[in-house]
């Protein structure tokens, strides 16, 4: 028997108009395995989670007034989901561009010592990538950018 077991941590869940469709683009583009597909009596898609690394990712429909995807409500997002890879992002930027993934920022290192970019699937959803190419620590933000850092907020 499968082990579908989850480990303690956070999950995104995103609506799509067609999330079938969008559970294998998102197979395609972003290398997400199958982990639950729920298939209704009408052959829709009734839930569904996706693998990556430890996390999860549920990919469902637009389920009520307030779960659209942003194709439907013009864009909008209120989530960007990030995901933390561990080699090459420039390849997985290259896969996600040959899948049809609109790239909004090509790969950049940032100040803080992750290389990453940033893109949106066919539906609207925006994903950020990212790899650690450089381990700078939190003192040096302040020192490259004029950051505050800080453990807890005042």
């Amino acid at each position: 028997m499968a082990d579908f077991s989850r480990s303690k941590g956070l999950s995104s869940a995103l609506s799509y108009k067609d999330p079938k469709a969008a559970f294998r683009w998102l197979e395609q583009a972003f290398g997400f395995e199958p982990f639950i597909v729920i298939i209704d009596g009408d052959g829709n898609l009734a839930h569904s989670e996706m693998k990556f690394g430890d996390s999860i990712v549920m990919v469902g429909t637009e389920w009520t007034e307030k779960h659209r995807s942003p194709q439907s409500i013009g864009g909008l997002n209120t989530q960007t989901v990030h995901v933390q890879l561990e080699e090459d992002i420039d390849a997985h930027c290259e896969r996600a561009r040959k899948a049809g993934a609109s790239i909004l920022q090509e790969p950049e290192t940032q100040f803080y010592g992750d290389r990453t970019y940033r893109c949106t699937d066919p539906e609207g959803h925006i994903w950020t990538f990212g790899q650690t190419v450089k381990n700078v620590p939190p003192e040096d933000y302040e020192k490259s950018m004029g950051l505050k850092t800080q453990t807890r907020l005042d």
